[in-house]
């Protein structure tokens, strides 16, 4: 599966075929473009690196800042200025770009550095980058967990060089820079040397051994040589004082002899940087291969953990490629984290929890469950340390820095996590931490009045509340769970009872329209404050465009008349944004799953594509590649609820491998989609559930428990070309079933 996958997927502008049918109705107005990287990465590792341009956002790439449509170019050409480390994957405004420790062969003087040369012949693969620079430098990168090895072979010159700049960080856009605040840097003789750079409170430490023949090294400052130093030390910067300063190794280049660059990382040290050089590289020389063949291997591993077959080419390896971008994050560094001085791991780059909750989580909960409850124990350290569950957490201090997004989110994996009895968590103090966190930040006034705004603030808490509620029951906590469950409840406060949509607040990236699709505790009472199933139908087949014509996407920099009529339309944003992710399974509540089948086998056809532009928007840390893969499978997660809902596969058959060993999804009736006399994939035929078992026995609603997946089995699914009777009695379970006697989630 890892020859499947494309890294360059996502790079670029949105660049898909002309949406046809209910696809041509919606509208997206966040920037369009993946914003991801083709560089290297290992899976869930803590390093990433990449082609250094300085462009937004993950410092690879052609393109600027931009928070609507099609984004501006910055440069004709992909170009870089070296090869960088740390990476975000399919952000937008995260504000925290690393892009540390740069790293540029060279055939100029010192004086260019800075310079970016036009890259050719780029090639990538899980594990792997590549690129030839206008100077006919070779350059190639692999990684480990915790370490990055670099092998540049020179053409025939007498004065090559390979300069590491420690001060580098960030972007080349307006804010985007990032400055060290104190930095040492040490040379400890012939190929080898240290050093930290403190950036943003955290000390980045790099521990390198440079094996390149009869190279002189030297520290240098300012774009200057420093003869015989060994050491540097800053103590205080500032941007107003800041220059650039780092390590140079210089030599005679020959043709066909690379030079390579080991590099180890930590948050704890130089030594601790060292170690984990040696842990994962050894003292063999050369070990490029060796990292990368390791690197690839555990990408086999984690790639074949979800297996599809049938399908073209195309939708295989934008399948394989959703799959590996929904494994670069989180990035864990175990035994790594600079706050607090106990082992354990340390996770970082959740960005965003209310990105990732819904699909990412899940799916790592399912496939990589070891790593998804280190997660909750990281998280659950970080409310120790800082008083609060992140709703964004880099590799920085600052678990609220995204509160305005949204609340409670961590509540939803923990009580997933604990339903599934997940790793080996101390609940006792989870729910502590659970309880706590209800009170910080909105919560306070939730509690106090009921309502909050931001009106989706009132959704989050009460969602939370349930969460805190299962947690606190199982555990024997009455008090708690009771008290919890009666918060839980006033979720309806956020509704306007006339119109059966939430009511008129400020929303972050939405509108009203784009939230009032969630799906909550309590869907059954939702649906009669809608007015009823009918009601509720016609609600989201507006929202859906079913019946509406044709609309024009927002183009390169949109007027605001533009934007204002688009937001007008309250329509379906198209996976471009966050909030609609859940919302084609509300039909499932309602009684109606061929709705859902026709609005995700639109989204899968035309708002996803192979080539550099087949993202719809930001890919956001693997959250809408996992919404992908969880699609392409039949299956979509009901985060803080531990049910999957059940939809109609992309693929005649998929294995997810399961702690409880395989969960297999197998049909009959599933057709291919054409593909024309050009060997273009034309539009897949909508198929529709007709009947389904379980592990061989029938299976009446429209969902599974979470366990069901988890501990393995088959799900058999008969697919016919038109809707049928199956799943329009038996809905997924709500809060109101426990009261008239029917099944809990």
């Amino acid at each position: 599966m890892r020859d499947d996958v494309d890294p360059f997927i996502g790079t670029a502008a949105t660049c898909l075929p002309p949406s046809d049918g209910l696809a041509a109705t919606w509208w997206w107005p966040k920037p369009q473009v993946g914003n991801t990287h083709p560089g290297a990465t290992s899976p869930l590792g803590m390093v990433s690196a990449c082609a250094f341009s300085g462009a937004y956002p993950t410092g690879y790439g052609r393109y600027g800042k931009n928070t609507e449509g099609v984004p501006d170019e910055m440069f004709d050409a992909a170009q870089a200025s070296g090869f960088t480390h740390f990476q975000q994957s399919g952000t937008g405004a995260i504000r925290k770009y690393y892009n540390y420790v740069r790293v540029t062969p060279m055939v100029a003087p010192l004086d260019d550095l800075g310079e970016s040369w036009a890259l050719h012949d780029e090639t990538a693969s899980p594990g792997y980058y590549a690129a030839t620079l206008d100077t006919r430098v070779h350059c190639e990168i692999t990684v480990g967990e915790k370490v990055a090895v670099h092998r540049y072979t020179f053409p025939d010159t007498r004065s090559a060089r390979v300069v590491l700049d420690l001060s580098c960080g960030g972007l080349a856009i307006d804010h985007g820079r990032t400055v060290p605040l104190r930095a040492h840097v040490e040379s400890m003789g012939y190929g080898r040397a240290q050093g930290t750079v403190v950036m943003e409170g955290v000390p980045l430490s790099v521990y390198l051994e440079v094996h390149s023949p009869n190279w002189r090294q030297m520290l240098w400052y300012d774009r200057r040589l420093i003869e015989g130093g060994t050491r540097l030390d800053f103590d205080s910067i500032r941007q107003t004082t800041l220059r650039p300063f780092g390590l140079l190794f210089m030599g005679p280049g020959r043709p066909g002899q690379p030079v390579e660059v080991r590099m180890g990382f930590s948050l704890r040290g130089c030594e601790q940087a060292r170690e984990n050089l040696w842990r994962e590289c050894g003292t063999s020389e050369p070990v490029f291969d060796a990292v990368r063949a390791r690197t690839e291997t555990r990408w086999d591993d984690h790639l074949h953990r979800v297996r599809v077959e049938g399908g073209t080419p195309a939708r295989r390896t934008v399948t394989a490629t959703a799959l590996y971008h929904s494994l670069i994050k989180p990035c864990f560094g175990d035994d790594e984290s600079p706050f607090w001085p106990t082992a354990g791991p340390f996770a970082f780059d959740v960005c965003t929890m209310w990105d990732i909750y819904k699909t990412q989580i899940p799916l790592l909960m399912a496939i990589a469950p070891n790593r998804a409850a280190d997660l909750l124990e990281s998280l659950i350290r970080v409310c120790e340390e800082e008083g609060n569950f992140p709703i964004g957490y880099r590799m920085a201090r600052g678990a609220d820095r995204f509160f305005r997004q949204a609340s409670a989110l961590a509540h939803t994996a923990l009580a997933d996590a604990h339903s599934l009895a997940l790793g080996g968590l101390d609940w006792s103090w989870a729910l502590v931490h659970m309880e706590a966190d209800l009170r910080r930040m909105y919560g306070e006034d939730f509690i106090e009045h009921g309502v909050v705004h931001p009106i989706t603030h009132t959704l989050d808490l009460a969602y939370g509340h349930h969460c805190t509620a299962q947690v606190a029951r199982a555990l024997g906590d009455k008090r708690l769970a009771d008290d919890s469950d009666a918060r839980s409840r006033l979720w309806v406060n956020a509704f306007d009872p006339v119109t059966g949509l939430l009511r008129d607040s400020e929303y972050y990236e939405g509108g009203k329209w784009n939230y009032s699709f969630r799906l909550l505790h309590d869907m059954r009472a939702r649906i009669t404050l809608a007015g009823g199933d009918d009601a509720f139908v016609d609600m989201l087949d507006a929202f859906f465009g079913f019946g509406a014509g044709p609309v024009t996407q927002p183009g390169r920099r949109p007027s605001p008349t533009e934007m204002v009529a688009g937001y007008g339309l309250n329509r379906f944003e198209g996976l471009n944004n966050e909030p609609d992710m859940e919302a084609p399974w509300a039909y499932h509540y309602a009684g109606r799953p061929d709705r859902t089948a026709e609005i995700v086998n639109s989204a899968l056809t035309w708002q996803f594509g192979t080539g550099t532009g087949g993202l719809p928007g930001n890919d956001d840390s693997g959250g809408l590649s996992a919404w992908y893969v969880w699609a392409s499978l039949g299956l979509f997660p009901v985060a803080g609820q531990s049910l999957f809902l059940v939809n109609a596969p992309a693929f005649a058959r998929s294995t997810l491998r399961v702690d409880g060993g395989e969960f297999v999804v197998e049909t009959t009736g599933h057709r291919e989609a054409p593909v024309g006399a050009d060997g273009i994939e034309k539009t897949p035929p909508v198929q529709y559930v007709q009947a389904a078992t379980l592990n061989g026995r029938p299976l009446e609603s429209t969902h599974l428990r979470a366990a069901d997946v988890h501990n393995g089995g088959v799900l058999h699914l008969e697919l016919g070309p038109e809707p049928s009777p199956w799943g329009r009695s038996a809905r997924p379970p709500s809060l109101s079933d426990a009261r008239t006697g029917g099944a809990t989630p």
